[in-house]
């Protein structure tokens, strides 16, 4: 039989240990590599099976035959050691039964989309979304007849309740998807109130409620432990952290991922093992990066809402107390993150005049790396959304879309000086 990586010590004299510990070496036994400290990166497209009952054994399970699904490894496009071990440390931050990683975050939205979807059902979602996550449901499983609902980011239990209710007439309800915070918008979605919503719902199976936590999670926001089923990440934010690689991931319980990993291994959506080697570097310090960039943003953030030429600063920090929003972050969130939205006062020219004039920050789509990044959603990322469901998500022309880093927040807050004093 392949030998199997030593146990792994989850908790020591009671105290269970901390995912930025175990982000060290979980999941991997240096005597299984030469004794190197790190895991090398495996760049092989096949694995050697030790007889051929064991290549009978796998193949049982990829298959479906035996329970269990693959025991071993076999082939690259189902599994690697470098995934395996990525897959292993990222379940730890959410306490996943399982995780899956894949060549994108749009990868693993696909890929969970078509494992969970089926021709004629139903999608109920959160709006906003990420521009190409709506393109995906609305537009491509539009052709097989997928049809969708969708409700507002901060949503009550009585209108999400309504939605569905609308949803059940129209076909199975597959599945709810949902983005909290909404991407670019920041709102918060009450993760609690889908959930009692979805367990309400008269049908014939539980309905799993999906959500894209990339903006917050894995520190600030945990949805499982608040009714989602599955999470899912572009794990070319934060977790990768240094805007180096693409890819994403999914983490849930077994029965949920189970399905998922079968469509993977069919249409081949996994990480390649370099991605997954450096997402295994990145993860070592993930805790630090994103702590940082979250109190660096408090600074910049408390900077933006005094100048004159702004006129909203969409931080989660800033909520109103009493507010729904307020009360939604109270329950879900344990910070209010580094990425936030800037309405600046004016429309595009202004928004342009203040992107072209940063010096630091650099104007580029994407966040959660090391360096600020800062763009104008309405005209990047969301241009593809119809004008008028822009206006009424609050995707407007003076909207700037921040996402701050790990420079000096002093320094930070000059160069946003120096660019609204070109606006």
């Amino acid at each position: 039989m392949r030998r199997r990586p030593r146990a792994q010590a989850l908790e020591l004299g009671g105290r269970t240990l901390s995912p930025a510990t175990l982000m060290m070496g979980h999941g991997y036994d240096p005597a299984l590599s030469e004794g190197a400290l790190k895991p090398p990166i495996f760049l092989t497209s096949t694995f050697v099976f030790e007889n051929a009952a064991a290549g009978k054994r796998f193949f049982e399970g990829v298959t479906g035959k035996r329970p269990g699904g693959g025991d071993g490894l076999v082939y690259s496009r189902f599994n690697g050691p470098n995934q395996e071990i990525l897959e292993d440390r990222l379940g730890i931050w959410e306490g996943a039964e399982e995780a899956l990683t894949f060549s994108s975050g749009m990868a693993a939205i696909a890929t969970v989309l078509l494992a969970l979807v089926h021709p004629g059902d139903v999608i109920v979602h959160s709006a906003p979304l990420y521009a190409a996550t709506e393109t995906l449901i609305g537009r491509i499983l539009g052709r097989f007849g997928v049809k969708w609902l969708d409700f507002p980011a901060g949503a009550t239990r009585e209108e999400i309740d309504a939605v569905l209710e609308r949803a059940k007439g129209m076909g199975r309800v597959a599945l709810i998807y949902l983005e909290s915070p909404a991407n670019p918008t920041n709102q918060l979605v009450d993760i609690e109130a889908v959930a009692a919503a979805r367990d309400a719902l008269a049908s014939e199976s539980k309905v799993p409620i999906v959500i894209d936590n990339t903006f917050l999670g894995p520190l600030w926001q945990l949805p499982l432990k608040h009714g989602a089923d599955l999470v899912i990440y572009s794990l070319t934010k934060y977790a990768g952290g240094h805007s180096d690689l693409v890819a994403g991931s999914v983490v849930g319980a077994k029965a949920i991922v189970d399905p998922i990993r079968a469509m993977r291994n069919t249409i081949g959506t996994i990480t390649d093992p370099h991605s997954a080697w450096m997402l295994l570097r990145s993860l070592e310090t993930l805790e630090l990066r994103m702590s940082r960039a979250g109190e660096n943003a408090v600074k910049v953030c408390e900077f933006l809402r005094g100048n004159a030429k702004v006129e909203q600063v969409g931080y989660l920090g800033f909520l109103e107390p009493g507010s729904r929003q307020a009360d939604i972050y109270k329950r879900h969130c344990t910070g209010a993150g580094s990425t936030f939205s800037l309405y600046l006062k004016g429309g595009e020219r202004e928004a342009f005049a203040f992107l072209d004039a940063l010096k630091i920050a650099k104007l580029a789509v994407s966040l959660g790396g090391t360096e600020t990044l800062a763009s104008a959603p309405a005209a990047m990322t969301h241009l593809s959304v119809p004008d008028d469901r822009k206006a009424a998500l609050g995707i407007t022309d003076n909207l700037v879309r921040i996402s701050v880093g790990v420079e000096n927040a002093d320094d930070l807050i000059a160069d946003f000086d120096q660019a609204l004093a070109a606006v």
